[in-house]
This record gives C-alpha cells, structure tokens and sequence, in this order.
C-alpha cells in the first residue's frame, strides 16, 4: 500500500527537501506541499492524505492550530508535526490538537520515513529526544498515580507515549496483544479522552500543582 503525504512548512529549502526525499520512495507518494497552515487545511480537505507532516511553527495559522482543525475535519487523517524545537509545552499541545507524533527536524530521512509509515498505520510516536520531556511529566504525576491508574496501566501509558504499537507493548510486557488492546481502551476510558495520544499528554499535563 502506498501512504498518500501532504508537506507544510513555511521554509521553502525544507518543504522542497521534504518532498523530494520523501517522493523517492515507492511506498509514499506526495500529494502536495504548501507553506502554511491555512493552505494546509484547505488541501487536506481536496486531498484527503494519510498522514501531513506539519511544521509547527508557521506565520499565521500554527502548525498547532492546522493539525486541530485538520483532525476536527478529517479524523482519517493523521498529523506528524516536525520541528526544529524540543519545547515541552508545544509537544503536549500538539497531542492535544491530535497529532499522532512529534519529531525534531535533524531526524534522518530514513527515520522520518519510517514514522510516517507507522503513523500512518495507526501509532503514536515521539522524537526520542522530546520523549524524555513527557515521560518526566508522567514521572512528577502524583495526583493520578494514586488514583484513577492502577501501575499496570501507569506502565502502559509509558509505553504509549514512547510511540509503541499494542504488539511491541505486549513484547515488553510478555502480554498477549489482546490483551493489551483492552488495558490500552481502559485506559482511554478512565481518562476520558479519545485517542491513545491524548491519553498520553493528558496524562501528563496533571503535574504537581497544575489544576
């Protein structure tokens, strides 16, 4: 199957870059490139991609703000924001806005290939430098650890935020991918929210003395 990709960066030498390292391979095809979270939107909404690599710092409208609106439209869409920055606060409201991953723009092709192709098939992933900025917030949480979570689940969501698949979860955990798949949807439904990766970030956002 070949993954359908739309490029938006306001940088003219990285979109161009993007597309033409991206367009090399025979498993992904770019279906356009723009350089603004409005342009973005509105091809989205034409082309209907499998996965947009977002920038998510742009003039204008966001990369943050795209990637909502994008998700709020087309919810068989998914968003993997690229950036230059490892900024804690922007990883956490890019997973909030929906986006299915977060990598740093010094990622090599290769990889960023590699987790359009996962995000396409319906992972979460963090860069694993910005891994470590929400992991440390899971860490600091004492509000949920003794509470809604039991440290089964806490240990699951770790492992969520670090991009891994129901299998690869079950491969560390020595538990069948089933079973996995039904902690995982308790998870999602003792915090409220929809998608493995707002879990996450949600999660994370309940840090010693946050509301």
């Amino acid at each position: 199957m070949t993954v359908s990709v739309l490029v938006v960066d306001d940088h003219e030498v990285v979109r161009v870059g993007l597309a033409t390292l991206l367009g090399r391979r025979k498993d992904l095809r770019v279906v356009g490139v723009v350089a603004s979270g409005e342009e973005g939107v509105a091809l989205a909404s034409e082309e209907r991609p499998d996965v947009i690599v977002m920038d998510v710092r742009m003039p204008g409208e966001s990369g943050i703000e795209a990637c909502r609106e994008i998700r709020s439209r087309l919810p068989g869409t998914r968003v993997l924001m690229l950036t230059s920055y490892a900024d804690e606060d922007a990883v956490l409201a890019s997973i909030l806005a929906g986006a299915s991953g977060y990598l740093l723009k010094d990622t090599t092709g290769q990889d960023l290939a590699e987790a359009i192709l996962r995000v396409a098939a319906g992972a979460s992933l963090l860069d694993p430098a910005v891994t470590g900025l929400v992991l440390s917030r899971l860490k600091a949480d004492r509000g949920l650890s003794e509470g809604a979570l039991t440290d089964r689940e806490r240990q699951i969501l770790e492992l969520v935020a670090q991009g891994k698949t129901n299998r690869e979860i079950g491969e560390v955990l020595y538990l069948a991918e089933g079973t996995v798949r039904n902690l995982v949807s308790g998870i999602l439904a003792k915090l409220g929210v929809g998608s493995r990766a707002e879990a996450a970030a949600r999660f994370a956002r309940h840090a010693p003395g946050e509301p």
